[in-house]
């Protein structure tokens, strides 16, 4: 069953089963399994068809074999290679704005996901509340529940998931550690505002919180939106850290080449967390981003256009097969609502889906506390549209045959 470890307990607490995360795979590698054992179409999880660029291909096999590019097959610094530091605070610099020290600002890490948990195990203090939005990144409710903290929630509601921020500032209380934000945000697609990001830094401050900024869809924002960093809004540098990745900048989330930044005192509190996680990865890996990140060749660019492609060609798809889909700002997934065709709870329909009509989605549901606040989730399905377009019409067509 396409289940999660958060049960409602009889006195209306969202509880979380520790025990039952340490056993029950992801809902992304279920969905994949799932999908494999019925020969569907993978439309769950959020990994592109494609292998990246090949002229970063070849400088990660390069800084392999090559041992001018330096010694790329033994442990790099615990900060991460020092390139790669210099190219990601060049980036945000360039890109952004943004003013980062790379040799005390900027931490590598083993992708976005050890960022996450590093940051959170640094500042999520045990018995404190941990503020979001919902539905999320299923690591943030694992990281949370393994940190002794209590995860709280704002849904964010379609159709267009802007972020309630009036209702997460009047949650915080002496018992919030840590904010926890998203953009551009996984699954929704939604990118949050200056202004709103700006609202949320003030509160931060103002109670003494610290935030966390997931933002590894930087690089995929369509109609012209504009991606703010949360550490390009005035005040964040004393409470904010971010977290991206070139995974789902640069179509290699096999990589798993994260960075941290923030203000140093920050960073260094999180490194003290990390060094006993990974301790470190991937130098080759580490060296090619860096190559990317000052120089992506036109990628991005490209990239983005071919997923704005893929997002309208499958909201129009699942359009017509009777669902009610939402284009996204960003990201690789639309959602969309399944009530027009069924009164079943996204969680079965998606087993259905996959085992009757041959295509893998994942419910929204499987990314919320499950509370009556999300209970409009409930009737979500992220579909990813991160995939050739040949994949995406087959997937199409038997979404269409089936009526779902």
């Amino acid at each position: 069953m396409l289940t999660s470890p958060w049960a409602r307990s009889a006195a209306g607490a969202n509880t979380y089963d520790t025990a039952a995360a340490a056993v029950l795979p992801t809902i992304y590698e279920r969905t994949t399994a799932a999908a494999m054992a019925a020969g569907a179409i993978n439309l769950g999880q959020g990994f592109p068809d494609d292998e990246g660029p090949q002229w970063l291909l070849r400088a990660a096999a390069e800084s392999i074999t090559d041992p001018t590019y330096g010694p790329n097959n033994q442990y790099p610094p615990g900060l991460g290679l020092p390139v790669l530091r210099e190219a990601v605070a060049s980036h945000q610099a360039r890109r952004f704005g943004v003013r980062l020290d790379p040799q005390h600002q900027v931490m590598a890490t083993t992708g976005a996901t050890e960022g996450i948990a590093a940051t959170m195990l640094a500042f999520a203090a045990p018995d404190s509340d941990v503020l979001s939005f919902e539905p999320w990144y299923d690591s943030y409710g694992s990281i949370a529940a393994l940190a002794g903290a209590r995860l709280r929630t704002v849904p964010l509601s379609a159709p267009d998931f802007r972020p309630d921020v009036a209702t997460l500032v009047s949650m915080i209380s002496e018992k919030t550690s840590m904010i926890l934000l998203n953009t551009p945000h996984n699954p929704t697609g939604t990118v949050f505002t200056a202004d709103e990001l700006g609202q949320i830094v003030a509160a931060a401050r103002k109670h003494d919180v610290v935030i966390m900024c997931d933002e590894v869809y930087e690089h995929l924002v369509f109609d012209g939106v504009q991606h703010t960093p949360i550490l390009a809004v005035d005040g964040a540098e004393d409470v904010a850290v971010a977290v991206s990745s070139a995974g789902k900048s640069f179509s290699v989330t096999g990589w798993k080449v994260g960075w941290v930044t923030g203000s140093a005192e920050l960073v260094n509190k999180v490194r003290g967390v990390k060094q006993f996680l990974s301790f470190t990865s991937g130098p080759a890996y580490q060296w090619a981003v860096a190559q990317g990140l000052e120089d992506d060749r036109g990628f991005f660019a490209e990239n983005q256009a071919a997923l704005q492609a893929g997002r309208d060609h499958l909201a129009e798809g699942l359009a017509a097969a009777g669902l009610t889909p939402y284009a996204p700002q960003a990201g690789y997934f639309v959602l969309a609502d399944i009530a027009e065709v069924t009164d079943r709870p996204a969680a079965e329909f998606c087993l259905d889906l996959a085992r009757d009509v041959g295509v893998a989605a994942i419910p929204v549901s499987a990314l919320t506390l499950g509370n009556e606040a999300s209970a409009d989730l409930d009737r979500l399905v992220r579909f990813a549209f991160c995939k050739e377009r040949s994949t995406l019409d087959e997937a199409l067509r038997r979404l269409k045959r089936s009526r779902v």
